[in-house]
Parts: C-alpha cells; sequence; structure tokens
C-alpha cells in the first residue's frame, strides 16, 4: 500500500496529521506522547483496542495504518462488523 505523509507539530504540541492511502481509511488518529513508555502512541477510537506506537510521530501512525489493515482483516475472517469511519470524534 503506498502512503503519503505529512506532518506538522512540535513536542508537546498538537500534531496536524494528512494521510493519502491507496485504500481510504478514514479513521481518526489520535496521537500523543507516553512518559511512561517513552514513545508516542497512535490510537484508533472507533476500532476497539486498535493502537500503536512509535519512536516519533509518524512511525506510531505508520504503525497505527498497520494495525488498521490487520484489524479490518481479523474483524472480516470472524464475520464482524467493520464499522464506517466518522472522522473526527468530539470528546466531552
Amino acid at each position: 500500500m503506498a502512503q503519503k505523509q505529512t506532518l506538522s507539530g512540535k513536542a508537546g504540541s498538537k500534531y496536524h496529521l494528512k494521510v493519502q492511502a491507496d485504500e481510504m481509511k478514514n479513521f481518526e488518529i489520535i496521537i500523543y506522547w507516553s512518559e511512561e513508555d517513552k514513545s508516542f502512541v497512535a490510537e484508533v477510537p472507533e476500532l476497539a483496542g486498535c493502537m500503536a506506537d512509535g519512536k516519533n510521530p509518524v512511525e506510531a501512525v505508520q504503525n497505527a495504518m498497520v494495525a488498521i489493515d490487520e484489524w479490518i482483516e481479523t474483524a472480516k475472517e470472524l464475520g464482524r462488523l467493520i464499522p464506517e469511519p466518522k472522522g473526527k470524534l468530539m470528546y466531552a
């Protein structure tokens, strides 16, 4: 799968990510620094338990894209429902 990613931001700031992929995956990815793990974590809240980490935000998102593929593949094999991406989620 060919992907192009651009990322802007700095440590301690909000990261803005643009991902272009052959197969559209419009699931929101939340990226944050985990002091406990000493790595960046990329969570996909719409896919239960789907997350990845990396030494920088771009690597974390690249790993999350792989995790999304594997999550969807496993759900298909198990006959489970795959949610439609909703894009940006709002939290209270």
